[in-house]
């Protein structure tokens, strides 16, 4: 969904497909006409922004096949869809029965990543439309927090550099600009704004950050003072992924300690936090927090992307959209946009709670569809209306 800002530029708003599963050209057309037509259509848009999640062998073979890129492009001209952003986070295997900390593999230490992501940059070039501006690929916090030391850093840094020259080259080329950003992740080298700042200061203009709004959220952060930061550091937020985490502001009692046991599941990590006195207090996942090693007497937060329009029926709990809604007004509702690109990033409707899991692929689409209106609605009040 292409919108415009107060000022006259163009926001784009596009929901993510790691929500489906997909490993292989194959899988991802599939799932193109599966259901990225049918968001749009119940929309009622005639072109729906959507974040193709790449998987490694699919990017790789989009970037050596023009057939194969044809038919992507096919799909999405099929489905009335448009591309200017990629997820290149998890590279491969997102919806095994058990992902966990696998998702930072392979991380930035390490050339496949630094390959993986290049074949995005490829791809993204050949499909964004010619009108616009640039691109963005979202990728991993350089990696999980341990094992890290000054050796594994200066390895991760010298990647970025070249990824930041290579992708110098390919506007050369190609004439279209493709940044890739760093997502701060709760538990990883990267888990809040300030050491995005640290990692990123210096390395070059096409890479950036990425605030996912939900792990901000997670963190107790505040959109205000994380825009800052990065600013002031003169790292420029290439993407926003609008996205909510759980809140139990009494995780002691028992009715809410129940509700929470609900979102914990096998196959994502759900890094937890609990404010206390001004500091956060952390645990790598919500079954670990729950049972008892993390203090109680101060809210928690989850790292649950839980759906945006309907918060969570369990007592105890809401969903963090307050945070959401003024990193939106931090981050678009200003004089001018820090971000154009916005993707509604929910990809754990198939593990929420069963009461409240999507049944059919219908159900599916009516939620990520409902989304997409509830932030559509939510940009309004801040002036950015449909083009």
């Amino acid at each position: 969904m292409r919108l415009r800002h107060p000022d006259g530029s163009t926001v784009h708003l596009a929901y993510c497909t790691n929500v489906h599963p997909a490993q292989d050209v194959a899988g991802l057309v599939d799932q193109i006409d599966r259901y990225c037509g049918g968001v749009r259509e119940r929309l009622g848009v005639d072109r729906l922004g959507v974040g193709l999640w790449l998987p490694a062998v699919a990017a790789h073979a989009l970037a050596a096949d023009a057939d194969d890129l044809a038919r992507v492009r096919t799909a999405l001209e099929r489905a009335g869809c448009e591309v200017v952003t990629l997820n290149a986070f998890p590279y491969g295997h997102f919806h095994a029965p058990v992902v966990k900390r696998d998702v930072y593999v392979p991380d930035w230490t390490e050339d496949a990543r630094l390959d993986y992501t290049l074949a995005c940059a490829e791809v993204l070039a050949a499909l964004m439309p010619d009108d616009a501006d640039r691109g963005s690929i979202s990728t991993l916090p350089l990696a999980w927090r341990t094992p890290w030391d000054d050796g594994r850093r200066a390895a991760a840094r010298a990647k970025l550099v070249a990824l930041d020259e290579a992708l110098a080259d390919l506007r050369r080329r190609t004439g279209r600009t493709v940044r890739v950003a760093l997502e701060a992740e709760p538990g990883c080298v990267v888990e809040t704004s300030e050491q995005t700042a640290a990692e990123l200061a210096g390395i070059g203009e096409h890479v950036g950050a990425c605030v996912d709004l939900c792990h901000l959220a997670t963190e107790f952060e505040d959109p205000a003072e994380a825009a800052a930061t990065l600013a002031d550091a003169g790292v420029p937020v290439v993407k926003t992924q609008v996205s909510a985490a759980l809140h139990a502001e009494h995780p002691a009692e028992e009715a809410t300690r129940a509700s929470l046991a609900a979102f914990a599941e096998d196959r994502f990590l759900h890094q937890t936090r609990a404010q206390l006195d001004g500091r956060v207090e952390r645990r790598d996942d919500l079954p670990e927090a729950l049972a008892g090693d993390l203090p109680d007497d101060g809210p928690w937060r989850v790292h649950f992307h839980v759906p945006l329009h309907a918060g969570p029926e369990a007592e105890g709990l809401r969903s963090t959209t307050d945070v959401l809604e003024d990193g939106l007004r931090t981050l678009v509702g200003g004089a001018s946009p820090l971000v154009d690109h916005l993707e509604v990033e929910t990809y754990t409707w198939s593990v929420l709670p069963e009461g409240v899991r999507p049944k059919t692929d219908d159900d599916l689409v009516a939620g990520i569809a409902a989304e997409l209106s509830w932030t559509a609605a939510r940009l309004e009040t801040m002036g950015v209306t449909a083009r």
